[in-house]
């Protein structure tokens, strides 16, 4: 049924809304109201000594045209807000499934778990990320392949290239410390080898399975460094072929050209701007280099650094393409453990300049020919103190505020968890030339892979009094010792003191003096590199 309202003549059923108003020549109101705002318009033409008349038909007087004025300003400023929340919302929901499809596509391997995990965290909170490269060439393609010249069966799981990288809790400035690959070391259950050798190790004795391999390796480097390591990342070194093309190339400054048939460099002196291919063979050259593998490190970090400026300049975060690019090359050529997400990871890094990451290399005592091979001398003890004071803690940064006390002041047990016959003896021995009084001197119930100062609740001081003989040694306060005991561990730590016929810092005298690659940082670009 339809209604017919209005004035009786039928006409409502055509007539618009009662509530929309009509137009000024239908209104009886808009015309009133039209006559008054002409005698407004002549009264305030008059007043301003302007004729009203004199305007233009249709033209609007300047405090109606400052109205019009405003009115489009603000229609203008609605429309350019409008366009903004759309292309936020755009950008975003771009970003999030492009995050997603990202994350979705990395390779997992169950890196972090198993045994040797240090009985206390030296760095709290601080995280701490293995990177590892190999010559792992499974994710390379056909096309690939050609381009670089190689077949698929020529590569290889050891890892050449081995860093960790420290990232502190209060998001200031990162470490990144590297291993050299020939670093002669006890891997466990292997005995004493090169480094780059526990990852195909733990592989082998796992039917191929790379994520023993990689358990293996964060063990060896976890006992090397008395670090605990909180996330693996492997990248292949396909990895640098690929995101130096993404990002178009990063410069690097040689101070001599190089032309080197193994790695296939053909690069001049001075500045080049490389990708592909010559990146590949940039960071892999050690033939030819003066200092060998340690400048091979030299030249990783370097490239690194380079990298790290190019992908955090806005020419790559701002443009979508090359992100793009960037995204597909990384989730291509690395695998990540199961729990570390790519995107905390990045907002980790959001704060960091290129002046805040910093590149270290553990120090080394020159090298020497064994049953493995011509390899890199280190010592784990040094290895130990040096990353300690890398992570900004102290040795013995485990037991407070405590004041040490005299040596002869109290009594503690030395006990062997170490497969070194003798140990506990020897080092009983070199604490009573330093004052102390002993104990129990004896072998411990089982091994332990790290050296560890036991002390019950009240004796942090003269645990710290002990730790500062024993360079990297992890305190432990525990219910289970009645006094101070020191636990000796695989990890070779011994008493370290200027009189001490055991002092391992006395062993290392008759070594070369150690060098390392220490305090470069992201940002530094003016000096050429071998």
């Amino acid at each position: 049924m339809v209604s017919h309202e209005g004035d009786g003549d039928g006409a409502g059923r055509n007539q618009p809304n009662p509530g929309a108003p009509l137009p000024p020549e239908l209104d009886p109101r808009g015309r009133r109201r039209a006559k008054r705002d002409q005698a407004g318009r002549a009264t305030t033409g008059q007043a301003s000594g302007r004729v009203a008349r004199d305007q233009p038909v249709g033209s609007s007087s300047p405090l109606t045209a400052r109205h019009d004025v405003k009115r489009g300003v603000g229609i203008g400023v609605r429309t350019v807000t409008a366009v903004l929340a759309v292309a936020i919302v755009v950008v975003s929901g771009w970003a999030w499934l492009t995050y997603h499809d990202f994350k979705s596509k990395i390779p997992r391997v169950n890196a972090i778990g198993g045994s040797g995990k240090p009985t206390t965290d030296l760095d709290g909170k601080d995280q701490n990320l293995l990177v590892v490269g190999n010559d792992d060439r499974d994710t390379a393609t056909d096309a690939e392949l050609r381009q670089l010249g190689t077949t698929r069966d020529g590569g290889s799981y050891n890892t050449d290239t081995m860093m960790v990288m420290h990232l502190p809790a209060n998001g200031e400035k990162a470490t990144v410390i590297s291993f050299p690959r020939d670093s002669y070391v006890a891997i466990p259950g292997h005995g004493t080898a090169k480094l780059n050798s526990a990852y195909v190790d733990g592989m082998v004795d796992h039917n191929g399975n790379k994520a023993y391999g990689a358990r293996l390796l964060v063990q060896t480097i976890q006992n090397l460094t008395g670090l605990t390591i909180d996330h693996f990342v492997q990248v292949d070194l396909l990895g640098f072929y690929r995101i130096s093309n993404a990002i178009g190339g990063v410069q690097v400054n040689l101070c001599q050209a190089q032309h080197e048939a193994n790695s296939g460099i053909d690069l001049p002196k001075g500045v080049s701007t490389v990708k592909g291919t010559q990146a590949l063979a940039f960071v892999r050259q050690r033939y030819g280099l003066p200092n060998g593998d340690l400048d091979r490190i030299k030249r990783q970090q370097y490239f690194l650094s380079a990298a790290f400026r190019k992908v955090s300049s806005a020419g790559v975060l701002l443009n979508v393409f090359k992100l793009q690019k960037l995204l597909k090359a990384v989730s291509s050529s690395l695998q990540m453990d199961n729990s570390l997400d790519p995107l905390k990871l990045a907002e980790q890094f959001q704060a960091l300049t290129a002046g805040n990451l910093i590149f270290k290399t553990i120090p080394t005592h020159g090298t020497q020919d064994t049953d493995a091979g011509n390899v890199v001398v280190v010592e784990p003890a040094e290895v130990k103190q040096f990353v300690t004071q890398v992570v900004g803690s102290s040795a013995n940064s485990g037991f407070g505020s405590a004041k040490t006390v005299s040596p002869g002041s109290f009594t503690l047990d030395v006990l062997n968890g170490s497969t070194a016959d003798g140990a506990a003896s020897r080092n009983a021995d070199a604490l009573r030339q330093l004052g102390f009084r002993l104990g129990v001197v004896d072998t411990a119930k089982g091994r332990s892979a790290t050296t560890v100062i036991e002390y019950p609740d009240g004796m942090q001081a003269q645990a710290k009094t002990l730790a500062a003989h024993i360079p990297g040694a992890q305190g432990k306060q525990t219910d289970s010792v009645k006094r101070v005991t020191l636990l000796l561990g695989t990890d070779g730590l011994q008493v370290s003191a200027a009189n001490s016929t055991h002092s391992f810092v006395q062993r290392a005298v008759t070594t070369p003096t150690p060098t390392s690659s220490n305090g470069m940082t992201a940002a530094d670009t003016g000096a050429c590199i071998n």
